[in-house]
């Protein structure tokens, strides 16, 4: 089950720094007189989940030329996230407001993203053969590539600079409609660039979506729809998918499973009945496998990502501030939530 190596490798994490803004208390926008504040972002949240489990991680990104975007910065570090390759340029940093929901209340989020930092980020600006020299594994998500042409153009580079040092890429290729705004066909730039990875993480939603087919959701559906993505872009070895049953906003059951090129698998679901946060919880999960895939059979990574994803609904912000330690007390067992004295 465990260990092949002492140490983790590096990982390298590509993606948009967002200010979140969220009112206190699970008030609406329209009630509040105060707002919360949180740095995150899809890639973000998976690098610092990714720092807090011992992992050295390195975010490429834009921030803003101010003090939002030093404050940005400040937070990277206090994750404990290598900021070297993080450029301050002129245009803002990208804000998301949330109102957290409750009970049958659904959360509700709108971005203002459209004009940002890393909205205008150019390939020739990231120096990706220093980056990558000595990284082990790169990630992206599929937001990245539908912010802007400038930001599909540099992941794309990146991507083939880390295919050409033979580096294990993974991919969440989660897919945001509304982003799609500047001329590029979602599955045209996804499956390209989902020819330049190998593992990926996401589910039957998102394999419909790149190979424009209509697999059904159950075990045999994610199956054959897993074959069916390995058939058409075979450099992706394994896939790993979270389901989420929503009974609530406050309360979500979750379990992985994975299609391995050989055998399905799938772990236990775990039940978390009162929801502090929902945000970051599959980017938890992402983190969970790029951990995982460093140290563990496959069947133990599926076990150890959705042990993190549960965590994460357990306290407010975007990042999984848990330690291997605390993960692995939950894959074995112990979810009384008993104080440690």
């Amino acid at each position: 089950m465990k260990t092949k190596k002492s140490h983790t490798g590096k990982v390298v994490t590509f993606g948009e720094v967002l200010m979140r803004l969220s009112p206190t208390e699970n008030r609406k926008l329209q009630q509040a007189s105060n707002l919360d504040f949180f740095f995150g972002g899809t890639e973000m949240n998976v690098a610092a989940s990714l720092a807090y489990l011992g992992v050295e991680v390195q975010h490429v990104t834009n921030v803003s030329k101010d003090f939002v975007g030093e404050s940005a910065i400040a937070a990277l570090r206090k994750f404990g996230i290598d900021v070297s390759a993080v450029k301050k340029v002129d245009h803002p940093l990208g804000i998301y407001f949330l109102e957290v929901g409750s009970a049958m209340r659904s959360s509700q989020i709108s971005y203002n993203r459209l004009h940002s930092s890393f909205a205008n980020i150019t390939p020739e600006s990231v120096d990706w053969e220093n980056i990558l020299e000595d990284a082990d594994y790169f990630h992206w998500a599929g937001i990245s590539p539908a912010v802007s042409e400038g930001a599909y153009q540099t992941l794309k580079r990146g991507l083939e600079i880390a295919r050409e040092k033979k580096i294990t890429v993974t991919t969440d290729p989660a897919y945001r409609s509304n982003l799609w705004n500047y001329g590029r066909k979602s599955n045209d730039v996804l499956s390209e660039l989902i020819d330049l990875s190998s593992v990926f993480i996401g589910g039957v939603n998102e394999i419909n979506e790149i190979l424009e087919s209509d697999y059904a959701f159950d075990e045999e559906g994610f199956v054959a729809a897993s074959k069916a993505l390995i058939t058409a872009h075979p450099s992706i070895k394994k896939i790993f998918d979270k389901v989420r049953t929503s009974v609530s906003s406050s309360w979500q059951k979750v379990y992985g499973r994975a299609w391995t090129g050989e055998k399905y698998l799938q772990s236990e679901e775990l039940e978390v009945r009162d929801v502090v946060d929902r945000i970051g919880t599959g980017d938890a999960y992402a983190a969970g496998i790029l951990y995982g895939l460093q140290f563990f059979d496959d069947q133990h990574v599926l076990n150890f990502a959705n042990a993190a994803c549960a965590l994460k609904h357990t306290h407010v912000g975007d990042a999984n501030l848990v330690s291997v330690e605390e993960v692995e007390e939950v894959v074995n067992g112990n979810v009384s939530g008993r104080i440690k004295r």
